[in-house]
């Protein structure tokens, strides 16, 4: 059965994905700085087999020449922006305020770079990058004959040379590094691991082969943002116009989308998608590299979670590669940052006065200027909006905090302390057929629209609850939970051949204050196709960092449908049993 993206769901989707086009704002300090020239460029490349126009701005200090030469900083804008967008040429600004050589360019297919969006493709994005680094080396032109001859060098043809930016500018980098080992230097912020999961996650631990569950709103904001270029600049380059069933994407972008976007996901045609998906993520090329990176991750994001970092971070530091992590607070679904939070936000001149903006600056002193006494801080670093202040909201640690504090799921919808606690008991539930929960509002957080709260429908979801704290619970990380559900329909439905027949469910955390109001940590859920509905299942949660205060409960559910996302195909009552035989676990990463 197919399923179509209603009108209403298509406009809503055309807005998030405007929203998506602002990406990290980098804007220079007010402080006084050395003066800069900007140069207007164009550059000819060879990408995917094709050449593409590539539009940048150089950006080079005042008394930066052959016998000064500086490091040189890279970067370009998040998916639908530009260089000169008001969130990357200030990349520029930024960094040649502060002496470094900056080249920021149009990503392919935005701006007035040509060519199809391939989703930061190394084969395609990562080589158009490698021939600006070859630029930046002395090694090639721009197409008007300027070359340069005042970057650092650690040798002949090869430049010292950085990359920062967030989002789709911040998966480039990773691609990038993947073809160029030239590069001495990386922050992505806020991007991705693997868009399999981004745009349909599947949080079962083991469940890689099932389809996931169709993250709509975030997709389709992509999707229209990219279809919409030629609209609405209809004298684009065009090597920007594919004929193949969408307008701008490559075609195997625009077949993952429109599969997804069917509902149905038999067997060989979703192996493709997912194959196509991974292809053009950092799961897939991760092991090729080496240049050291710092990942800063927003704690607020349901589009790019934690875990999407925490799986680079993981990744890199198992092959040697340098890394370090931050978790800071604002993501793709936060609004503006307080100033008085002490976030990073260089839009307010924070760059040296944040946290973050100075582990930026240590990183990039330490592998960009060779200053090897600089301390680039810790290897895991987070923020928390519960310490008021700025200087002491990042805690530190030598790890990641993995699971260990663990609640049982009783019959009778408590969450207790002890197994011997768990009463015997059943609950059921069932979905409708249309959504009964509602969990994200990226859109109206993006638009500076009052935000809807997150609500579950009587009937269509099933919670537990624990007793009141009585100290602060802090947790860091992704919560793991052990669950075994039953579901005739779904049972029989789940050998069908497609995968859209298998049971969907939704797993998510609530903070209960005192006065029962709920609060669903940071709007983030965990999509769940089960992968075998007559087994147990270890659901992976997305990452937070949470305190639960004295007096407040803990309360674990899981929900039926979420508006946010496509569900289930068909009506499945579940049923969870709790007894002896079937115990469920929830375990937290928690910290003293």
């Amino acid at each position: 059965m197919s399923r179509r993206v209603p009108r209403s769901r298509a406009r809503l989707a055309l807005v998030l994905g405007a929203a998506l086009a602002t990406p990290l704002t980098l804007t220079p300090p007010t402080a006084a700085s050395p003066a800069y020239t900007v140069t207007p460029l164009k550059f000819t490349v060879q990408a995917g087999g094709r050449p593409c126009t590539v539009d940048a701005d150089l950006y080079r200090p005042a008394g930066v020449d052959r016998a000064h030469p500086a490091p040189a900083v890279l970067g370009t804008n998040g998916f639908g922006g530009s260089k000169s967008d008001g969130s990357t040429d200030v990349v520029g600004k930024a960094f040649a305020q502060r002496g470094y050589v900056s080249l920021v360019y149009s990503g392919l297919g935005f701006g007035r770079s040509g060519c199809l969006i391939s989703l930061d493709d190394p084969d395609i994005d990562g080589a158009a990058a490698s021939q600006l680094v070859d630029f930046l080396a002395g090694k090639r032109a721009a197409d008007d004959g300027t070359s340069v001859d005042f970057v650092a060098r650690d040798a002949p043809g090869d430049p010292r040379v950085g990359m920062i930016g967030g989002s789709y500018g911040g998966a480039v980098q990773l691609a990038t590094a993947a073809v160029d080992h030239r590069l001495d230097a990386l922050v992505p912020m806020i991007t991705w691991h693997d868009l399999a999961y981004s745009l349909s996650p599947n949080n079962a631990v083991g469940g890689r082969g099932v389809p996931g569950v169709f993250k709509w709103q975030w997709a389709n904001g992509f999707y229209l943002v990219g279809e919409g270029r030629p609209v609405t600049r209809p004298s684009l380059d065009p090597s920007r116009i594919n004929s193949l069933g969408c307008l701008h994407f490559v075609t195997e972008a625009c077949r993952t989308f429109h599969t997804l976007n069917s509902g149905s996901y038999p067997a060989g045609r979703t192996a493709r998608l997912l194959a196509f998906a991974r292809s053009v993520s950092p799961v897939s090329y991760l092991h090729r590299v080496k240049a050291p990176t710092l990942l800063v991750q927003g704690q607020s994001d349901t589009l790019f979670n934690l875990n999407e970092a925490t799986a680079t971070y993981r990744a890199l530091s198992a092959q040697g590669t340098p890394v370090k992590m931050i978790w800071q607070s604002s993501g793709h679904s936060s609004g503006p940052t307080a100033p008085a939070t002490g976030e990073l936000d260089l839009s307010k001149g924070n760059l040296e006065t944040s946290y973050v903006g100075r582990r930026v600056l240590a990183w990039f002193d330490r592998h960009l200027r060779k200053r090897t006494h600089v301390d680039t801080g810790p290897a895991f670093a987070y923020h928390r909006d519960w310490v008021t202040d700025p200087d002491r909201a990042y805690a530190t640690a030598g790890r990641i905090p993995v699971p260990g504090r663990t609640f049982y799921l009783s019959g009778d919808g408590k969450l207790v302390d002890n197994r011997n606690k768990v009463a015997r008991g059943s609950r059921t539930y069932t979905n409708r057929l249309s959504p009964t929960s509602h969990s994200d509002s990226s859109l109206a957080v993006q638009s500076g629209l009052p935000a809807a709260p997150p609500r579950d429908t009587k009937g269509t979801y099933l919670d537990w609850t624990s007793a009141p704290l009585t100290r602060p619970l802090d947790v860091v990380g992704a919560p793991r939970v052990t669950l075994r559900v039953h579901s005739p329909k779904a049972e029989r439905a789940q050998d069908s051949g497609d995968a859209a027949d298998k049971l969907v469910l939704f797993a998510k955390l609530y903070d209960v204050a005192p006065d029962g109001t709920r609060t669903l940590v940071r709007r983030l859920v965990a999509p769940v196709r089960v992968p075998d509905v007559t087994r147990s299942f270890t659901v992976t949660l997305p990452g937070i960092v949470h305190r639960y205060r004295p007096g407040h409960r803990l309360s674990f559910v899981i929900a039926a449908s979420d508006d946010a996302y496509f569900g289930n195909r068909g009506v499945k009552p579940v049923t969870v049993i709790s007894n002896e035989d079937e115990l469920h676990s929830l375990q937290l990463p928690t910290v003293d």
